[in-house]
């Protein structure tokens, strides 16, 4: 008879020793692990020592220590940069950062065609690419919530286009952490940006490039040949949806051609949760209410 333990009494050698040691390792007992979290002494520490360091340090530390690692990107000049500083790094696969791209149905043509050249410069990088729920055309699109929705009703344009598929890749991949290609040059809210951000619903945001410029960003790309979106070369700084994005002047803001003329600055995406947890709701009153109110029009039509 073999003397091999089973792997169900191997679990449990290992949980005993967990209690006996009062440590606990990442072979152990899952349940005996908290879940990644950091107070806010640790994040103020961690952004004083992250913000002294190279682009490429930090995410040296990313990839070490933020387990369901993601880069979310629409292709910006500064999500280029990082996408090719981490192919440089030369990392096995298990360490990897997958892409995650919110293909809104609305972008422009020039940025499509970049992400067929960023496939093409970059094949070993996986990307995940996700749309608005239900649809894949601009014409399904707006068959299903109408036309020019981003007019008539701009936040539910961002729900449906950005924080809800946004929020559908991060439940399905089980990310924990995503890159980001924000910088505090790009002005508006972003000019008192920290390295590391953790949001509302727990989500660990990473600015690798929060401190670099974007003439740095541009002599990155110039120097190492970094695939980019035309536009660029046509007055562009900061590029979104067709519909939202123009270009800019000498001595603008990066993103002063994003929603020009509106307050808004963001587009959802790096906004609180919890606006858009609110906003559903007041949408779902509405709604019983109007159904109350025909429901009464129809007793009085009755009567």
């Amino acid at each position: 008879m073999s003397s091999r333990s089973s792997p169900a009494r191997e679990v449990d050698a290992r949980s005993v020793h967990e209690t006996e040691s009062g440590y606990v390792s990442g072979s152990g007992s899952e349940s005996s692990l908290p879940e990644i979290h950091f107070t806010k002494p640790h994040l103020a520490f961690l952004n004083r020592q992250l913000q002294f360091l190279e682009p490429q340090d930090i995410l040296r530390w990313c990839i070490t220590s933020l387990p369901g690692l993601f880069q979310t990107t629409a292709f910006g000049l500064t999500g280029l940069v990082t996408l090719d500083m981490l192919s440089k790094m030369k990392l096995p696969r298990p360490q990897m950062v997958d892409l995650i791209f919110l293909d809104t149905l609305h972008h422009f043509s020039e940025t499509l065609d970049l992400v067929d050249r960023i496939r093409s410069r970059y094949p070993l990088v996986n990307l995940h690419v996700y749309r608005p729920d239900g649809v894949d055309t601009p014409e399904q699109f707006a068959q299903k919530h109408g036309e020019r929705l981003w007019e008539t009703n701009d936040e539910l344009y961002d729900w449906v286009a950005k924080v809800e598929p946004a929020q559908r890749a991060y439940r399905e991949l089980q990310v924990a952490a995503v890159l980001t290609g924000r910088r505090r040059s790009q002005g508006g809210k972003r000019g008192d940006l920290d390295v590391i951000e953790v949001d509302e619903a727990g989500l660990i945001k990473v600015n690798p490039l929060a401190n670099w410029s974007f003439q740095q960003v541009q002599d990155y790309v110039q120097q190492n040949q970094v695939p980019y979106n035309e536009l660029l070369d046509r007055g562009y700084k900061s590029i979104g949806d067709w519909h939202s994005t123009q270009p800019i002047k000498v001595g603008e803001d990066e993103r002063a051609g994003r929603w020009k003329g509106q307050q808004k600055t963001e587009c959802g995406i790096h906004n609180p949760r919890s606006k858009f947890a609110q906003y559903l709701q007041e949408q779902e009153r509405k709604k019983k209410e109007e159904a109350l109110q025909k429901a009464l029009d129809g007793l009085e039509v009755a009567a």
